[in-house]
């Protein structure tokens, strides 16, 4: 386990170094200069260089690149360009809010993608089968904004349930979890089915049920736990793209996480905020999957790590 954990962490390494290298570049490429937008359109020639020389611009890519490199182990993600703040603090500030909605869209999530594919799968050629099917398709297929605005309007403009936005309580989070999670359930329900479905035509099931053992001892404690490891992996992906892919969720209600803030360093080309952003999602994206792994084999013994 220890060897496999190193040798893992080590991937991490060359996996975020890689990242960073490409988007690096991706950002030096991109025809715009932030020191003029910095200085703003009525800034002389010779104020513009100026700030280029103070941040660095002027230097070749390598030395760029190396210098950022260097600040990245020493723990320092750089200055904002516009904010005139460390980057780290502004992602620190950012972060809780992330979390806290990427854990209540992973319930929900789960919640429903499962429930409706162990639904399916035991209803299997029914019109629930197909009903949880066509609900599925519509979590898949319909964009997050409209499901949004939908829940916004009959939770919270009409019943009055939910507040219109913001945060800092839970009935601000259930609504955003809800539109990111129903996404995310219509793939788990998908998935769900088509494994479970598998499983049940496994010789050992029908070992089970011959050993006269219930349809709930069977379903819970063999078929589950065997169908449910291709949603582990699943998991570990969604963690990153939770984290930092939720842009349009947040502006609809509002939530301060560091989607928006990655947005809005996007649309002023602050390459501090951009770079920053993205290796805390590489690195949760990596974190997961290395997660989804290591609970792999605790889920079904037969898995072993190497």
């Amino acid at each position: 386990m220890l060897a496999y954990v190193a040798r893992r962490l080590l991937q991490t390494v060359l996996i975020l170094l890689g990242i960073s290298l490409v988007t690096f570049v991706l950002l030096y490429l991109v025809p715009a200069d932030p020191a003029r937008q910095i200085a703003g359109r009525s800034a002389t020639a010779q104020t513009v260089e100026n700030i280029r020389q103070q941040l660095g611009l002027n230097l070749p890519f390598y030395e760029q690149y190396l210098r950022y490199l260097t600040g990245l182990l020493h723990g320092d993600f750089g200055r904002s360009y516009l904010q005139k703040t460390e980057v780290a603090e502004l992602i620190r500030s950012r972060l809780p809010a992330s979390l806290l909605l990427m854990c209540g869209a992973i319930f929900c999530e789960l919640l429903l993608g499962l429930t409706m594919g162990v639904v399916a799968a035991l209803k299997r050629g029914s019109k629930t089968d197909n009903g949880l099917m066509i609900v599925s398709f519509v979590g898949v297929s319909a964009p997050q904004f409209v499901i949004g605005i939908l829940l916004l309007y009959v939770f919270a403009v009409q019943l009055g349930w939910f507040p219109i936005g913001g945060y800092g309580t839970f009935k601000h989070l259930v609504l955003p979890s809800i539109t990111l999670g129903f996404l995310g359930a219509g793939w788990y329900s998908r998935m769900m089915r088509s494994s479970l479905i598998d499983v049940l035509r496994q010789d050992y099931i029908r070992t089970a049920r011959a050993k006269g053992l219930t349809r709930a001892k069977i379903l819970f404690g063999h078929a589950i736990p065997n169908a449910i490891l291709p949603i582990i992996a699943m998991i570990g992906i969604d963690i990153g793209l939770f984290m930092s892919g939720i842009v349009v969720v947040e502006s609809v209600f509002g939530w301060p996480g560091i989607g928006q803030l990655a947005w809005q360093a996007i649309q002023r080309i602050d390459i501090p905020i951009i770079m920053g952003v993205t290796m805390i999602s590489a690195f949760a994206i990596v974190l997961g999957n290395l997660l989804a792994d290591l609970i792999a084999p605790w889920v079904d013994p037969r898995i072993k790590l190497r």
